[in-house]
């Protein structure tokens, strides 16, 4: 299986993404004076939520309604093309790359300058508690319900 990142991976027509503009800050950035990586990942976690909330399922209302335990990251990707420094504007775009019964891939791309900064992945798996066992998860199927807000 190919699980390599293409530069020129887009969201499919008419299907949402989450468009979210920020500036570079300080605590974003190594001695090198560039985004350190890990941040790019919390940009991706944000814009996650933030996808989700845009078609009106915020992330609390879902583990309330739906009895989960949230959505864990399994697998996570990420491809640097350009750096990005303290002060400079990004914008990170989201969206649903690809449903499965129980797990959910969401696309990612930072852009400085309208060019392609990064581009990475998430693989998250919608998980409830174990009724057997509290302290362990469990994947359960994704609810249609969910899957039709993005489509």
């Amino acid at each position: 299986m190919n699980r390599s990142l293409p530069k020129s991976a887009d969201p499919m027509p008419g299907h949402p993404v989450y468009r979210y503009e920020r500036q570079v800050e300080w605590g974003d950035c190594d001695p090198a004076g560039i985004v350190f990586y890990p941040r790019y990942l919390a940009m991706f976690d944000a814009n996650t939520a933030g996808l989700f909330a845009s078609v009106g399922l915020p992330i609390p209302e879902l583990i309330r309604k739906h009895g989960i335990v949230g959505m864990p990251l399994v697998d996570v990707q990420a491809k640097f093309y350009r750096p990005s420094r303290f002060g400079d504007c990004i914008t990170i775009e989201s969206w649903i790359e690809e449903w499965g019964r129980a797990k959910v891939i969401v696309g990612h791309r930072i852009l400085r300058d309208e060019q392609l900064a990064v581009q990475g992945r998430e693989i998250r798996v919608w998980v409830a508690s174990d009724p057997e066992e509290e302290t362990r998860m469990q994947a359960r199927p994704i609810p249609q319900e969910v899957i039709d807000r993005f489509r």
